[in-house]
């Protein structure tokens, strides 16, 4: 789905139409501009020298002019571009009482409600007409507003000279007026050498405070998807994805009535769920995309004298991606269930299954002071910090300051008091004290977890144990082992072999009978506790297990004294022979 060339087209088309800077005047280029005036330099400079590519670097003329640009020699400018304002009304706003002999117009902000739709300056032309939307093209977020389709529009010519006149001619006769809000700049190109369309488009927003806010978007897609043959292969996949996910929906299908709602009580299952939404998800963008691109591609390039709206498509294209870079994370994360055969992924996993709860206790603490410092940092400082001029960058500035990127100047400077106070008590009390907390909670649970694998406890699930089992169901259907019961016989031999020989070494019927009895006990409870079957997660002992527990602790320190008065023994006799 994403290529370098997808990187390396966008960076150089960036680089042509943001970076390139008015011709004497190095300082200004459309990152920068702030003015009307600026706006109108770079529409006749930087905009017009790098739509229009008519000729080689020595002038020679490679093709007919009447065909598209060729932008770097290798991007086919696609139909023409074209250029489209939204307005607002006059009198949207009221004026203080006080203020209305000095001022008597007013410009709100861009809404629906506002825009203007009325005709203005030399209304012979579509240009000061307005326009509504003939596509479904989606909405626009910009910096101050959310800006619809559809507007006072004005397509570009083939001829650049035409272009140029015409842009001197809108400066002129004030095309762009008080109540002008934003104005988008957009075309499309297609390098056939790569097979990637770049939709471009160039925001400049006018808020009502005056001045202008500078945005872009581009966008590589591949709109035509299967032309070589490792597209084909890619296909194939497509395919045999399609039906593994239609045989694990069927698996999940059928865990699902077989254990009712006792499936619901793994959060693996819910995975499992999750994901297959997002794979029935995906293959729907797909095909909305595909049949979008199959039903409006061919009419797109039929007009070349025309503007071709390639933005609808890009824009689900993109949305499209993004859905399959969800999906394949969560497939990632879905191996997690897997690898619990390595003992440092099973005891990362029990490690945080174990603390989830203290975390969600802590997390809560920790957020009502993250989001009080955050309303405090935006309150005194986001009418003069870049960081903090809206309660969301507030919020990811602290985020910023925790790892160490912070602009304590910018701070100080807003507030000399506040300021200081503010930054120090944040690092303290966020960063020394509920960090470290944080950190304390894992490391806790992380050597409980580390104690209960030392004394054999194990995961619910582990990828060795079914292979194991797997292996040894297989040989048993082809007859190449016993079933487990020859075990369970082989077992009692050797058990009675091992009495048999304490019998022969001299131990007395009292202490064989006393070490079976142990061994059974030992068994019992290790089969209780420490069985592979258990829940992972912390369980309280009860009184009747303690009782058991400590008679089993009593029965061990008996032994251990009879092993140690038998040693003493042997020492004393051992002495005896020595001094002999």
């Amino acid at each position: 789905m994403v290529n370098p060339h997808m990187y390396y087209l966008n960076k150089v088309m960036s680089s042509l139409f943001l970076d390139t800077s008015v011709a004497g005047d190095e300082r200004t280029n459309f990152k920068s501009i702030r003015s009307i005036t600026d706006f109108w330099k770079f529409m006749e400079g930087p905009l017009l020298e790098g739509l229009y590519w008519d000729s080689w670097y020595n002038n020679q003329n490679l093709y007919n002019l009447h065909n598209s640009s060729r932008i770097y020699y290798e991007n086919i400018l696609l139909g023409v571009p074209r250029v489209r304002q939204l307005k607002v009304r006059n009198n949207t706003c009221k004026v203080y009482s006080s203020f209305r002999s000095l001022m008597s117009e007013c410009y709100d902000t861009y809404t629906s409600k506002n825009e203007d739709l009325s005709e203005f300056g030399l209304s012979t032309d579509t240009e000061w007409k307005y326009s509504s939307s003939k596509t479904n093209s989606p909405l626009y977020w910009g910096y101050v507003g959310v800006y619809q389709d559809g507007g006072y529009i004005f397509t570009l010519s083939k001829s650049k000279s035409e272009t140029k006149t015409k842009f001197v001619d809108l400066r002129l006769n004030s095309w762009i007026t008080r109540g002008t809000r934003v104005i988008f700049i957009d075309f499309s190109l297609y390098n056939a050498n790569v097979n990637l369309f770049c939709i471009i488009r160039l925001v400049a927003e006018f808020p009502a405070t005056g001045g202008i806010l500078t945005s872009w978007q581009f966008y590589s897609v591949k709109l035509l998807r299967y032309v070589s043959y490792y597209d084909y292969f890619i296909a194939s996949c497509e395919i045999i994805f399609c039906i593994f996910l239609i045989v694990f929906t069927i698996q999940e299908a059928i865990k699902i009535k077989e254990y009712k709602f006792a499936y619901f009580k793994s959060i693996w299952n819910w995975l499992e769920l999750l994901l297959l939404l997002l794979c029935f998800l995906s293959i729907s963008f797909y095909a909305h995309c595909n049949i979008q691109t199959f039903l409006l591609l061919g009419k797109l390039l039929q007009n070349t004298e025309k503007y071709s709206d390639f933005y609808f498509l890009a824009y689900w294209h993109i949305y499209y991606n993004n859905m399959i870079a969800i999906t394949i994370f969560f497939a990632w994360i879905k191996i997690f269930k897997f690898i619990s055969f390595n003992k440092t992924m099973s005891q990362l996993s029990s490690t945080l299954s174990r603390c989830i709860k203290d975390i969600v206790g802590f997390a809560i603490m920790f957020f009502i002071i993250f989001f009080a410092y955050a309303q405090l940092g935006f309150l005194v400082f986001g009418s003069q910090v870049d960081d903090f001029s809206t309660f969301q960058n507030s919020i990811f500035a602290q985020f910023r300051i925790v790892l160490g990127d912070f602009n304590f100047a910018g701070i100080q400077q807003a507030n000399w008091i506040l300021g200081p106070i503010y930054f120090i008590t944040f690092i303290f009390f966020v960063f020394f004290v509920l960090l470290n907390m944080f950190l304390a909670i894992i490391n806790d649970t992380y050597a409980e977890v580390k104690a209960d694998y030392a004394i054999g406890r194990r995961p619910d699930f582990e990828l060795g144990k079914m292979i194991k089992k797997g292996y040894n169901d297989a040989l048993e259907k082809l007859k190449l082992k016993k079933a487990g019961k020859d075990e369970d016989k082989k077992m009692r031999r050797t058990s009675e072999d091992l009495a048999e020989q304490a019998r022969r070494e001299g131990f007395d019927e009292n202490e064989i009978k006393r070490a079976e009895q142990m061994k059974k006990w030992k068994e019992r409870l290790e089969e209780k506790y420490y069985s592979a079957e258990i829940q992972d997660d912390y369980q309280p002992v009860t009184q009747q297990e303690f009782r058991e527990l400590f008679l089993y602790a009593v029965e061990l320190e008996k032994e251990l004294r009879y092993i140690s008065l038998k040693l003493n023994r042997v020492m004393r006799k051992f002495s005896a022979l020595q001094e002999k």
